[in-house]
């Protein structure tokens, strides 16, 4: 099950290879920098996502699935419809994770969470992936049958919580439609996002969170 802590640490963010000549292909920073562009362009997003965690101490894959808010800068909420209700929200000043069924909620300080989590940054418009990661396209394949584009991205500073990314990006509008992520321990985290929609006015309402009555609260340094 997956802890508090350890969902924190998770944000800390094949198919058949399509038949091209080398040439073809865009340079790696080439799709980097319009990647960048397009998040950095965005004002919000939403998105329908599936998650798919691989624990490997125990042999085990959880999904779970719901919907997911973006509002530059640093504003986002996570909220989770399958198997279990919960709720993970941030914006500039704090971070939570509400458990509904156990009647729980972690809450941290956004400013710990954007000073540690690149992906997290990124995702929030305000990280550059150039300057966290080495880039470089995947092998053997590069791009999925639709003509996707294939990353994989090794920190330039390892940490526990993520050891190496993989992505694929859209081919026509450079946003992310997978994200894949290693831990040291061997452990495998994968986001999937469909039905994608951009600037469409997210309320920053959205973004705050109050814990209804009755709640237990664990802060987290």
């Amino acid at each position: 099950m997956t802890t508090g802590i350890s969902f924190f640490l998770i944000l800390s963010m094949l198919s058949l290879p399509l038949c091209v000549f080398p040439e073809e292909l865009k340079v790696v920073e080439d799709v980097v920098q319009k990647l960048q562009n397009s998040y950095e362009k965005t004002k919000d997003l939403k998105a329908d996502f599936i998650q798919e965690a691989n624990i490997k101490s125990i042999k085990k894959t959880e999904t779970e699935e719901g919907r997911v808010f973006f509002k530059n800068p640093r504003n986002m909420l996570w909220e989770y419809t399958k198997p279990k209700g919960k709720k993970m929200v941030i914006n500039n000043q704090m971070a939570w994770l509400y458990l509904a069924d156990e009647k729980i909620a972690y809450k941290q300080k956004s400013a710990s969470i954007f000073q540690s989590k690149f992906l997290i940054n990124f995702f929030a418009g305000t990280g550059e992936l150039k300057d966290d990661f080495i880039i470089k396209y995947a092998e053997p394949m590069v791009q999925d049958k639709h003509g996707n584009y294939l990353l994989v991205l090794n920190p330039k500073e390892k940490t526990a919580a993520c050891n190496s990314v993989r992505m694929t990006i859209d081919k026509d509008n450079f946003y992310i439609l997978q994200v894949s992520f290693d831990d040291v321990l061997g452990n495998s985290t994968t986001l999937k996002f469909s039905n994608i929609s951009i600037n469409t006015g997210v309320a920053q309402k959205i973004f705050q969170f109050r814990p209804p009555t009755g709640v237990q609260i664990f802060e987290i340094p």
